[in-house]
């Protein structure tokens, strides 16, 4: 026998609420997992229960850019769809939206700088870890070719003053044979 087609309104008892919420945030999380691997999509989902906890699934815990790139399609339709591009409204949208991006980036350079990291599940410290990991080895990679750079200049000037040291001896033998 199957369920009865459920009533959409407010659960009133806030027990059966938040069990309702529990259960059916599992399943949507299973639903997003489940299409993001069998149609190889990219999925976001956010999730923020009654007492504001933040639940989430992206894609290869990539949230930033799923995140980034749907900034980019919708600024791209309101672009399309906006007539008016002076108006007050798209200031405000404007002004949003560059708000949530400094918060994105302070937020991440906290992270970065290895602040506020409770928040974080597994998967975001090792991608955050993955993300420093490449970060120092491009920076090590710069400083060593810095480092041979200056070693080669070095050489070059090293090489330079003992040519300049050998024709001021050389002079000076020659001053010493003409006296």
């Amino acid at each position: 026998m199957g369920r009865g087609r459920v009533q959409m309104k407010r659960i009133e008892n806030k027990i059966n609420r938040q069990v309702t919420f529990s259960k059916r945030r599992s399943g949507l999380l299973k639903k997003a997992h489940e299409i993001s691997v069998l149609c190889d999509a990219e999925v976001g989902l956010i999730v923020f229960s009654t007492k504001g906890k933040l639940c989430e699934y992206a894609t290869d815990s990539c949230m930033a850019r799923i995140l980034e790139r749907y900034e980019r399609y919708s600024y791209a339709e309101r672009q399309l769809d906006s007539t008016d591009h002076s108006s007050p409204g798209s200031w405000n949208l404007e002004h949003a939206k560059l708000k949530a991006r400094i918060e994105f980036l302070q937020r991440n350079q906290r992270h970065y700088m290895g602040e506020d990291l409770d928040s974080l599940s597994m998967k975001e410290l090792q991608n955050l870890e993955q993300q420093l990991d490449s970060a120092l080895k491009r920076i090590r990679a710069r400083k060593n070719q810095l480092m041979h750079e200056s070693i080669s200049e070095l050489q070059k000037k090293d090489k330079a003053l003992r040519e300049q040291n050998n024709l001021l001896a050389k002079k000076v033998k020659e001053r010493e044979k003409e006296l």
